[in-house]
């Protein structure tokens, strides 16, 4: 989604900021053209990374304590 020059003027440092925050290109319109604004450095690995709820289904204890011993042949 492509902003216009005005609201970038009125929230530059707002927006800047979330562009550095998250990566995330910002567009900007401007007489029928787009400019757009993107970090030099983009995010670090761990920024990217998302969140994956539920992945474990039971108690994280239990991988704590699971015996391997039946499996295992030296």
């Amino acid at each position: 989604m492509a902003i216009s020059a005005s609201e970038l003027r009125q929230n530059v440092y707002r927006l800047l900021d979330e562009v550095l925050a998250s990566g995330v290109p910002l567009e900007v319109e401007r007489g029928g053209r787009r400019l757009r604004i993107v970090p030099v450095d983009g995010p670090t690995k761990l920024a990217r990374l998302s969140a994956h709820p539920g992945t474990i289904v039971g108690d994280p204890e239990d991988l704590v304590h699971l015996d391997w011993s039946g499996e295992w042949q030296p």
